[in-house]
């Protein structure tokens, strides 16, 4: 138990620094994580190791260095201007529209982090070039994206589903994806409002043009990114494609095309974000190793009542959901116990919608894909923290939100 504790301090710690220093958190996290596991927990390095996120760094190095390429060879901005004609100049719907492209990109098939890895290199790029705040972009995308990751269709959606069913909740598919929808998009909106969107739709100028971009013409090697980047969506959505090593295989094709220079999109890639994310992921690994969870769960049932059991449960699985996976993780874990603590399928609601409206933290794999890809120029130490802060406060948003849809 002692050991639990310890691990939970270290990760509490490294954050702390993080915040209050200029370490990058990720190195921090791989010194904690070794001196813990090792020299504390008794552990093997290579087993300490074993917690690094292969599937999650390739992801970031595909997707990432996809889009860098598409940036170096001016796709990007190219694209950026079309967007903007088709929001007819008005910045503050460009959000808007992500949002909505989020939520359809995730719910016909490949869930949250899929389409964040799809969607967030482009909206961060609108972002940055219209003076869209990255925050705001982040928290409209990435909850669009989130809203559809409880479809039937979607792999969380599969999970929870499948779960609900083994516990005798079958048949609720379709309203559990529903009320998923409507919670991303109340703390969607929350954010909009809170960050400035309303000022957003207010500027403009008497026409499009007012915060358009010059709109350049496409040549061949945009023309040639673009399909790269549709066969991306396509091989993804469509064929169940792993998102890393499909973008990996299209980068690489493209530079054997001519169409970037291949050097270039790898020194702008933001290596110093993705070790942050994956350092970060060690060390919540041997958290878990060493039942550092099971303090947030145990004392979560000791202090429930009939009465407080779905809030307090959308906030522990909240809680928990900031450094863990929802599909992997929290729901396999929380849903079983549903029938034991309260026969009601409002329970089972509050475990799911809770459990996922804190994805957007810079520590899950969805934050940390918008992270990664800020604009030139953000702060990301300073993005960093807005997004753990935003999703540390979403586990009592969603609280407070399940218990109003939920009592």
């Amino acid at each position: 138990m002692m050991l639990a504790w310890v691990s939970v301090g270290a990760l509490v710690l490294a954050v702390a620094l993080s915040v209050l220093t200029r370490v990058n958190v990720g190195i921090l996290s791989l010194a904690m994580a070794w001196l813990v596991g090792v020299y504390l927990g008794g552990m093997s390095v290579n087993t300490v190791l074993s917690g690094f996120p292969v599937p999650l760094l390739v992801t970031l190095v595909g997707v990432t260095l996809l889009f860098s390429m598409a940036d170096t060879n001016g796709t990007l901005s190219r694209l950026t201007g079309r967007a903007v004609r088709l929001c007819r100049g008005n910045a503050g719907l460009l959000p808007v529209m992500f949002f909505g492209v989020g939520v359809v990109v995730s719910t016909i098939g490949p869930g949250g982090t899929p389409a964040s890895a799809l969607l967030a290199a482009p909206a961060m790029a609108v972002a940055g070039r219209v003076g869209i705040p990255p925050l705001l972009m982040a928290i409209m995308t990435g909850n669009g994206a989130l809203a559809g990751t409880l479809s039937p269709f979607a792999p969380g959606g599969v999970v929870a589903n499948d779960v609900m069913a083994r516990i005798g909740l079958d048949g609720l598919e379709w309203q559990t994806y529903g009320y998923n929808v409507l919670a991303h998009s109340i703390v969607g909106i929350g954010g909009f409002v809170l960050f400035g969107g309303l000022k957003l739709l207010r500027r403009r100028e008497g026409d499009a043009a007012s915060v358009e971009p010059d709109v350049e013409r496409f040549e061949r090697r945009h023309w040639l990114t673009l399909a790269g980047i549709a066969a991306l969506i396509v091989a993804v959505v469509g064929f169940d494609a792993h998102v890393g090593l499909t973008a990996v295989l299209i980068a690489a094709l493209l530079t054997l095309l001519g169409s970037v220079d291949e050097q270039q999109a790898i020194r702008r890639m933001p290596w110093g974000v993705i070790l942050m994310v994956t350092g970060v992921t060690v060390l919540i690994s041997i958290m878990q190793r060493t039942q550092g969870m099971d303090l947030f769960t145990s004392g979560l049932a000791g202090i429930s009542t009939s009465a407080t059991i779905v809030p307090m449960m959308a906030f522990g699985t909240g809680l928990i959901s900031v450094y863990s996976s929802t599909s992997g993780v929290v729901m396999p874990a929380f849903l079983p116990m549903v029938p034991d603590l309260v026969e009601h399928v409002h329970l089972a609601w509050s475990i799911t919608v809770g459990g996922g409206l804190v994805d957007l933290s810079a520590l899950s794999t969805v934050g940390a894909l918008f992270l990664a890809a800020a604009p030139p120029g953000t702060n990301t130490r300073a993005l960093f923290n807005a997004l753990l802060a935003w999703g540390l406060s979403m586990s009592l948003v969603g609280a407070a939100l399940c218990w109003i849809l939920f009592g």
